[in-house]
């Protein structure tokens, strides 16, 4: 064999498997396809979560990862769709923990068979306890807090902490940090979220029966505008804010309309979440440090609306 011809043969070599284990290792996105399963507590028609989801499949399209969706608000459902991508020996497990103690003995079989989650949204108190190796999200106590002293601001002494799905903590922590920084009157008004029409009623008869109410807080922007149908209807003056955006809400912030927004950018809790677990699978990364990496809160004015506007229109905000 000559010396040119064994070059040529070691070069194929090259270009052959060594040279695409090479290029795998170069660009773990070019290794083989993962399978991710994110499963959240999202009710239909919540549109918070179809920017969660944006951000999600943003991230697999640039990862070549099999992204499997799915949802349900009961907390027992909800494990039962975990359960469901354990079976199918996903590669990974995107969870919200709304409910925790519902998702204690599911988490418990995804670590038996080896299998990283990781929590978003809802949850941050319970994620580490119950197996998940980081949290992106924001701190509910925190946000609330936030949300409390904005409410002040604007000259709310009298206000309804709108909570549309009972038993989430995460909601449930958003109006405790509300009403402890808040300073005046701050009640908690349980309406079913599922269900807009009996949102709009629960809201009119509370107005209606008590015209000293000067504000609401909604916990998620498709009640907010509801919220204002509401108080024009009724012929109140209570300012409404509320919780998380779409594109509706930046044109309602930016016409007066809602006071403010408190945005935890859902696009960035699903992109980092697929993201971090094809980090752990293909260069072992850990995000966190054992701790929740935070993406929120941001308070989204009038004074600054216009800068995310852009964003809101194209869903990724």
């Amino acid at each position: 064999m000559s010396v040119a011809v064994a070059a040529a043969l070691a070069l194929s070599a090259c270009s052959g498997s060594g040279g695409k284990k090479a290029e795998q290792a170069a660009d773990p996105a070019k290794g083989p396809r993962l399978k991710i399963a994110m499963v959240t507590h999202s009710g239909q028609g919540d549109t918070f979560w179809d920017v969660v989801q944006k951000g999600a499949r943003a991230a697999a399209a640039k990862d070549n990862v099999e992204l499997l969706y799915s949802a349900d608000p009961d907390g027992g459902k909800q494990a039962q769709l975990v359960q469901s991508a354990i079976d199918k020996k996903v590669d990974g497990i995107v969870v919200t923990l709304a409910k925790p103690d519902a998702m204690r003995d599911v988490l418990a079989r995804a670590k038996a068979a080896n299998i990283p989650v990781v929590s978003i949204n809802s949850g941050a108190d319970a994620s580490a306890r119950l197996g998940a190796l980081v949290h992106f999200g924001q701190d509910e106590k925190v946000a609330g807090e936030a949300a409390g002293t904005q409410l002040a601001k604007i000259g709310a002494k009298k206000a309804l902490c709108v909570i549309h799905e009972q038993g989430n903590v995460g909601l449930e922590d958003r109006c405790a940090g509300a009403k402890k920084t808040f300073g005046g009157d701050l009640q908690n008004l349980f309406v079913q979220g599922t269900n807009m029409p009996q949102v709009k009623s629960s809201l009119t008869a509370k107005l209606q029966a008590d015209k000293g109410v000067d504000g609401i807080l909604t916990l998620g922007a498709p009640f907010a505008n509801t919220a204002v149908d509401v108080v024009k209807e009724t012929g109140g003056k209570a300012k409404v804010a509320t919780f998380d955006m779409n594109k509706e809400l930046v044109a309602s912030i930016k016409s007066g309309a809602i006071a403010f927004a408190v945005d935890q950018q859902p696009y960035l809790q699903g992109y980092q979440a697929v993201d971090g677990l094809w980090l752990m699978k293909t260069n072992g990364n850990y995000l966190g440090g054992g701790r929740p990496v935070l993406t929120g809160p941001a308070i989204v004015s009038s004074d600054n609306a216009a800068s995310v506007e852009a964003f809101a229109n194209r869903g990724t905000r």
